[in-house]
Parts: structure tokens; C-alpha cells; sequence
């Protein structure tokens, strides 16, 4: 597959814990693109946010670009990013995988939030396991309304790993 091929504005999303911010970086590294977390315009590094009309504002800027990749759940948001983008990756993975994620990332610096997780909290466990009855038909709803995206779903991370293997990089 050609970089162009995999589009310009690109959406990510799916359960926490799923890995939407590492495929999203290995994403960035393939294409160019520039990436947003949106755990960084959320959050502050003592663990407060920013008011919601702030994040929404900085969130419809981004979205107006012509190039970038966005990644992260926030389904309050998710057609203000789907409206925009031309290409949608849903990593649509299962509860254990998505609870593997979690405790993997507990004391590790990342990149997409500010501070470093020092335990599993149960608000993001409570999520994994609420994900797939409540957020998850949100977004295959709305994805309805907008049958001209292009839409990429995995349901492994083999199957994301396996994917982003086939970008040409040597296109655009």
C-alpha cells in the first residue's frame, strides 16, 4: 500500500490499553504525518485537564489541518474527528489483550500523557471491561453516517503489526 493510499488525516481509537498510541507513533514513523495525542491536550502533568471548551477548541483546530494523525478514545469526541478525517483505524481488540496493554504500561514514561502511571487504576480497568457494551457501538453507529471514510479495523495486534508492514515507504 502507498503512503497516500493511507490518507492524510487519519483517526485511531479504541479501548484503552489497545495500543492506539504505539501503532500511532510507528504510524507517524511510516508516513510523516504529524501526530496528536489527545491525552496531551487533555491532561496536565499533576494528573488535572484542561475545561472541555478549551480541549474542543484546540481539537477542531487540529482537525481543520490537512495533515495528521489523532489518536486516543474520547468518544464524546468521536465525530468531530470522524467528520474530518478521510481514514479511521479501530483496533477493536478483546478485553484481555486491551487489560495486557494496561498493566504493561504501569511505570513506564510514555509519550502520550504527561506523568508516568504508577498503578492500574480501576477507572481504566472499569473502562476495558464497559468498553465493548457501551463505546464500542457508539462508534460502529456513527460510522454509519459517514460510508465514504475509509475505515481499517483490527482485531489483533498481529493484524495492525501486519498491516503497517505492507506502507510503501518509499511513495508520496
Amino acid at each position: 500500500m502507498k503512503i497516500e493510499d493511507v490518507g492524510t488525516k487519519i483517526m485511531i481509537t479504541g479501548c484503552c490499553g489497545s495500543g492506539k498510541s504505539t501503532l500511532s507513533r510507528k504510524l507517524a514513523d511510516c508516513t510523516g504525518l504529524p501526530l496528536f495525542h489527545l491525552n496531551m491536550i487533555w491532561w496536565w502533568p499533576d494528573e488535572s485537564h484542561i475545561p472541555r471548551e478549551d480541549f474542543d477548541r484546540i481539537l477542531r483546530e487540529l482537525s481543520a489541518g490537512e495533515r495528521w494523525i489523532i489518536e486516543g478514545d474520547y468518544s464524546r469526541t468521536y465525530e468531530i474527528r470522524l467528520r474530518a478525517c478521510n481514514t479511521l483505524i479501530f483496533l477493536d481488540y478483546d478485553e484481555e489483550t486491551c487489560m495486557e496493554g494496561l498493566r504493561q504500561r504501569v511505570g513506564q514514561k510514555r509519550s502520550d500523557i504527561p506523568w508516568v502511571e504508577r498503578r492500574l487504576e480501576q477507572e481504566l480497568v472499569d473502562l476495558v471491561y464497559s468498553y465493548r457494551q457501551e463505546k464500542r457501538p457508539k462508534l460502529l453507529s456513527l460510522l454509519e453516517q459517514y460510508p465514504e471514510k475509509k475505515v481499517l479495523v483490527f482485531h489483533t495486534r498481529a493484524e495492525a503489526d501486519a498491516w503497517l508492514k505492507t506502507i510503501d515507504l518509499g511513495a508520496e
